[in-house]
């Protein structure tokens, strides 16, 4: 009997750390990370969504209601800082208006297209003063796929949202709602249908990642092979990485996105004319404030992140 129990605990154990190589092995690690000089506690992630278009099929576009080009830049921007007394995630907004390093100042999702994920962290690292230890990006198609893997993803709005014909968002009734990966996908694109344009997207992108992260890390998932298995292949299949990270870097970052403190950069000037257009304009001595307390593991001062609330 004995030998029969150590038999199958180490079957269990050979499996799951097969599963652990396999998925691992799955992570598209292409991203090198620039060097950094400066000091800077716990552990921060760069979280970006890409608009690139390569690769994607003219039904697939059709059906996503995307264009047939992008601007290969970063549609979304968040930075998570884990290490404080509480996980922290802060959106950037695509149109802040930063200077990026050998290119002047222009919107910091511009930096995507100017020198790819190496200069994009580079500038988040020269206007914050954090360390960027981990990066990630997804596109559109391979978030609709994480979404579909898991079944789809709940989100709840008190008010209705009307819809938006420039994202193929369909409008939300006020309460809670299962998205399938291309309503997902509409519904972290749409800006439209709102007074403050970009700044609610990014709320309900925040929102969305988070219920996102809950559902994936729930016990109907993570217990049930015939989910967990093909959400962790698709999830592991579609997102891009830097050379430093393993599985156990994601897992962590998961389970810190689920019940994060949540805000956007402070911000003083929401419309502020430049020569790249209309841009946004942080509040310096705020977000200085904000960084600050990041890099040193601290908490965050009152008032210097407002939460997140869904389609208001």
């Amino acid at each position: 009997m004995a030998l029969i129990i150590g038999i199958v605990v180490l079957l269990l154990i050979a499996s799951v750390a097969g599963t652990y190589f396999w998925v691992d092995g799955k992570l598209h690690k292409t991203v090198t990370l620039p060097a950094f000089t400066g000091t800077s506690a716990g552990t921060n992630w760069l979280i970006a969504g890409s608009d690139q278009r390569t690769g994607i099929s003219r039904a697939e576009r059709a059906k996503l209601h995307l264009g047939s080009t992008g601007a290969d830049a970063s549609d979304s921007l968040m930075l998570l800082h884990m290490g404080g007394p509480k996980p922290v995630l802060v959106s950037i907004p695509r149109d802040s208006y930063v200077p990026i390093p050998g290119h002047g100042y222009n919107k910091i999702n511009a930096a995507l297209a100017f020198g790819g994920p190496k200069l994009l962290v580079q500038t988040v690292e020269s206007v914050t003063g954090l360390r960027i230890d981990h990066y990630m990006s997804i596109g559109f198609v391979g978030l609709a796929g994480v979404v579909n893997s898991v079944g789809g993803v709940r989100i709840c709005v008190t008010t209705a949202i009307p819809p938006d014909s420039y994202s193929g968002f369909k409008g939300m009734k006020a309460g809670c709602h299962n998205l399938s990966g291309s309503q997902a996908i509409a519904f972290v694109r749409d800006r439209h249908s709102f007074a403050t344009s970009d700044l609610q997207r990014i709320e309900d992108q925040r929102a969305f990642l988070k219920a996102l992260l809950s559902k994936a890390t729930s016990p109907g998932v993570y217990l049930n092979p015939f989910t967990a298995l093909p959400f962790a292949s698709t999830a592991a299949g579609s997102i891009a990485v830097d050379k430093g990270s393993s599985l156990y870097d994601l897992i962590q970052a998961a389970m810190a996105l689920k019940n994060p403190e949540t805000g956007t950069v402070p911000i003083a000037n929401a419309a502020l004319p430049t020569s790249a257009g209309e841009a946004v304009q942080w509040d310096r001595a705020k977000a200085l404030a904000l960084f600050a307390a990041l890099k040193d593991n601290k908490p965050v001062p009152k008032g210097l992140l407002t939460g997140t609330k869904v389609g208001s």
